[in-house]
């Protein structure tokens, strides 16, 4: 099992060119856990220890309404270990 969560946010209003304090506030709290946020156009991801993804995830929420958010879209996403085949279920059997 992975030791890591990939987290992806989305935060509104989105205004092209001009991420806003809502955005941006939001991406520096992730980046004080030490880690890397891949900034995009329409939406930031970062990997996160298991750990530590409920602080990462509540510090980017709380920065973004802070500081001017009207929506924030927040998944988390264990992803697939290494070796694991392409079932949908991640190999886990039906019942």
């Amino acid at each position: 099992m992975r030791s890591v969560l990939t987290l992806e946010f989305t935060i509104e209003p989105f205004v092209e060119g001009n991420p806003g304090p809502h955005v941006l506030e939001a991406v520096a709290a992730a980046e004080a856990f030490g880690v890397t946020v891949d900034f995009g156009p329409f939406g930031s991801t970062c990997e996160v220890p298991v750990a530590r993804a409920g602080e990462v995830a509540q510090a980017i929420i709380t920065a973004a309404f802070t500081h001017g958010a009207t929506y924030v879209s927040l998944a988390a996403d264990r992803g697939r270990d290494d070796g694991a085949d392409d079932d949908p279920d991640h190999g886990e059997a039906a019942t």
